[in-house]
């Protein structure tokens, strides 16, 4: 990884992942795309983790997309335009799509791409004072492929008006919308997200995978019987699987089960 983006291993199943430009506030380019990519590629395929924490130095959590960058493409044409905003589209995708729970740490102000990349959060702690902004539409543009991550994290009715006025709202709006999880003080975010990373890294790992995955699964699908089907399966072959037995009988036990006690 290049001085843009630092990867930590916080403990033996916590990964921290920095967005490291702040003179920038930020800002990504191709260069931060792309090692994005990688870095959740690599971190969800590591079997020891369970989970990661995006966050950002400096004072901005994300201000979207660089100006240097949105300069050198200003020229391109519609293939080049297309190339460039499917390779954002795909990192926002692997974020979204990675097997372990992201805990997103929105310290500072969250612009436009930024927005996505808190979007693809699992989890989601601001700080107070803090803002967000979909910005694109004050430079004729729109907020295409983080749309649906928006979408689904802010709601429909949310973005009909922040996708069309560009204006900032307050992570207290944020809350209130159900964007953000909890909104703390500055000096109480850091220790809000070692809360949250204890509660995930106590829980069974698999059963935590399954958990988030299931959650994509059945939003937006109707209650029918197919889907009552699958659900019961999913979870027989939960409760008959090594984990579960497991974290069942140390509960009747009243013990520690083996991945907490590990």
């Amino acid at each position: 990884m290049s001085a843009a983006l630092e990867v930590v291993r916080a403990s033996a199943h916590v990964a921290e992942v920095w967005l490291n430009r702040p003179d920038v506030r930020n800002a990504f380019d191709d260069g931060v795309v792309a090692e994005l990519t990688h870095a959740f590629r690599a971190l969800g395929a590591d079997a020891a983790l369970r989970c990661i924490v995006l966050g950002g130095r400096g004072r901005a959590f994300c201000a979207g997309a660089d100006l240097a960058w949105m300069k050198s493409t200003a020229g391109y044409g519609w293939d080049d335009n297309h190339a460039d905003a499917t390779r954002l589209a795909d990192m926002l995708w692997t974020i979204w799509d990675c097997p372990l729970p992201v805990v997103g740490r929105i310290h500072g102000d969250c612009y436009a791409g930024g927005v996505g990349l808190a979007a693809v959060c699992d989890v989601l702690v601001a700080a107070e004072g803090v803002h967000f902004c979909l910005s694109e539409a004050r430079l004729g543009l729109l907020p295409a492929t983080i749309g649906p991550y928006v979408v689904r994290a802010l709601g429909e009715q949310a973005a009909r008006r922040w996708f069309v006025s560009a204006e900032r709202f307050t992570a207290a709006e944020a809350h209130r919308l159900g964007f953000v999880h909890e909104v703390v003080a500055a000096d109480a975010l850091d220790a809000s997200i070692a809360r949250i990373a204890a509660a995930l890294v106590a829980n069974g790992p698999h059963a935590v995978k399954a958990c988030k995955r299931l959650v994509k699964d059945l939003a937006g699908r109707p209650i029918d019987a197919a889907l009552r089907d699958e659900t019961a399966r999913r979870i027989a072959d939960v409760r008959a699987g090594a984990e579960g037995r497991e974290g069942v009988q140390s509960f009747l036990d009243k013990r520690e089960p083996a991945w907490r006690s590990r």
